[in-house]
């Protein structure tokens, strides 16, 4: 049995070095932008003890999330957008089939997020155009 090191498949690979750690900040970035920011859920997930570390660490996610939010706030209170309380009943009201294997929940969840639901939609329509 041949056993190689980590920095042999690295160099071998022409992959940058990683560390563990960095995929623990990787995972705990996009946890945190894929529930739209529940600090307390990537908390409970990560094993860090105190809050406040996930909320220093990461503040830089979190106001990402933020500033968006200001930005949907400045576009219906200056702009009058979005405005119509029965355009989320329309959303609601639409329905789409599911393959079996797909997450309902997940899905939902990942639509909610609307730098997601962006990029979703603009994979989905270049694989539309092929």
């Amino acid at each position: 049995m041949i056993v190689r090191s980590e920095s042999y498949l690295i160099k071998e690979h022409d992959l940058p070095p990683v560390v563990f750690h960095s995929l623990r900040h990787t995972s705990v970035t996009y946890k945190l932008k894929l529930n739209g920011g529940d600090i307390k859920a990537v908390q409970g997930d990560s094993g860090h003890s105190q809050i406040n570390m996930v909320t220093d660490v990461y503040s830089h996610i979190i106001d990402d999330d933020r500033r968006k939010n200001a930005e949907l706030f400045e576009q219906a209170f200056y702009e009058r957008k979005n405005l119509d309380p029965s355009m989320h009943a329309n959303v609601a009201g639409k329905t789409v089939e599911l393959p079996t294997n797909v997450d309902a929940e997940l899905l939902a969840k990942v639509l909610s997020n609307p730098e997601m639901a962006a990029l979703l939609s603009t994979l989905a329509k270049s694989l539309e155009s092929k």
